[in-house]
């Protein structure tokens, strides 16, 4: 109720209640407010639930599911505790950029963090077309939010599929489209242990390698800068976040050169060697299926991230040029990576930490993928 309004000078608040308390108050509700299904189970509500909303955050498995027989969320407990020793319950894959922004915490040793970034195929590229063939038939966007993890391998199948196509030569897209084993390459393009060719491994993790390298230039300090700042300030809650948070993108990153850089090392040598490619159709895993090539459907390679609009670019173009700030990475006044805009709705996050495990596959995280 507005302090102006006529039954206001009842309220027991009303000379003490500020705007900073009003704040709070919006923060703490929406930050634990959960989607749960109504008794018929036809559509979801909101609801805040008691006792369980207390539980802090730990790496692990989703372990709350709702019973609609009873109308009650059920926990079960994540490990085995002790009397009187916290219990914790593990919200979901999140990133520590939606940790930060939908809970307010920063979580050491996330085992899901990880960095959004934007990739799209130009629509000026000569092989367009053809790409965007592909990657239909794989289920992925010509353009979409993708995200590079802190585990290693740091990109997902569905990554790997989409910068295997980008990649591509109009040859190999013709195999992929109109080739003897056309559904094989599709069904295999977000497998690691079959190469499209060993020169467009070359060229993914090329690729891969240099744009992370330009995405850590962007960052105004260095992965040592924001180590010594936040032993030597004398620093709030909020800023230690934000630095750890800036400090965690960039490690994120600097593991993902590195990773890209040795494979695009090991991919060269095969290539100088003249190894043979591995082949799915001649594999042991075709021979396992025991299938007709013709009516085996290819993996639809879903879980991406929220697909977004954005700049698309050539492979040339991405390795070469400049990155400026195109919402690659979170700069002066941009969000922080893997962060929904303020006009989404919170509800959503934080539902994935509630009812059920359905809900909680990753926006891309390695299963799938890390989304």
């Amino acid at each position: 109720i507005s302090q102006t309004h006529p039954n206001a000078s009842k309220l027991p608040l009303k000379d003490s209640f500020t705007y900073d308390d009003y704040r709070w108050a919006v923060s703490s509700v929406m930050t634990r407010q959960n989607q749960i299904p109504t008794e018929d189970g036809s559509r979801v509500t909101l609801a805040l639930i008691p006792l369980w909303d207390m539980c802090n955050h730990t790496n692990g498995l989703i372990t709350t599911g709702y019973n609609l027989e009873d109308d009650r969320c059920e926990c079960v407990a994540l490990q085995d505790f002790k009397a009187g020793e916290q219990i914790y319950i593990f919200y979901g894959t999140r990133s520590n950029a939606e940790f930060v922004i939908h809970s307010g915490f920063f979580f050491d040793n996330n085992s899901h963090d990880r960095v959004k970034i934007k990739l799209g195929v130009s629509k000026s590229d000569r092989l367009y077309a053809m790409k965007a063939e592909v990657l239909a038939r794989a289920g992925i966007p010509t353009s979409s939010v993708f995200a590079l993890h802190s585990t290693e391998p740091p990109i997902s199948a569905q990554l790997l599929a989409f910068l295997r196509v980008f990649c591509m030569s109009e040859e190999e897209l013709k195999e992929h489209l109109i080739g003897e084993h056309a559904i094989d390459k599709i069904f295999t393009l977000g497998n690691s242990e079959f190469p499209v060719s060993w020169d467009n491994e070359v060229k993914l993790w090329t690729f891969l390698e240099a744009r992370a390298s330009l995405l850590l230039k962007t960052y105004k300090t260095t992965v040592e800068d924001d180590k010594s700042f936040l032993e030597t300030h004398d620093l709030t809650s909020h800023a230690i976040m934000a630095i750890k948070l800036r400090l965690g993108e960039k490690e994120i990153l600097e593991k993902a050169v590195k990773s890209a850089a040795a494979s695009r090392e090991y991919y060269t040598k095969q290539m100088a060697d003249g190894a043979p490619l591995p082949k799915y159709e001649e594999s042991n895993i075709a021979l396992l299926e025991n299938t007709v090539a013709d009516s085996r459907l290819p993996i639809v390679l879903r879980n991406l991230e929220d697909v977004e609009e954005q700049g698309d670019l050539k492979i040339d173009e991405a390795i070469h040029a400049e990155v400026t700030e195109n919402g690659f990475v979170n700069g002066e006044n941009s969000l922080f990576n893997g962060t929904k805009s303020e006009s989404e709705n919170l509800n959503k996050e934080k539902s994935d930490r509630d009812t059920e495990d359905a809900k909680e596959s990753s926006s891309e995280s390695t299963d799938e993928v890390k989304e």
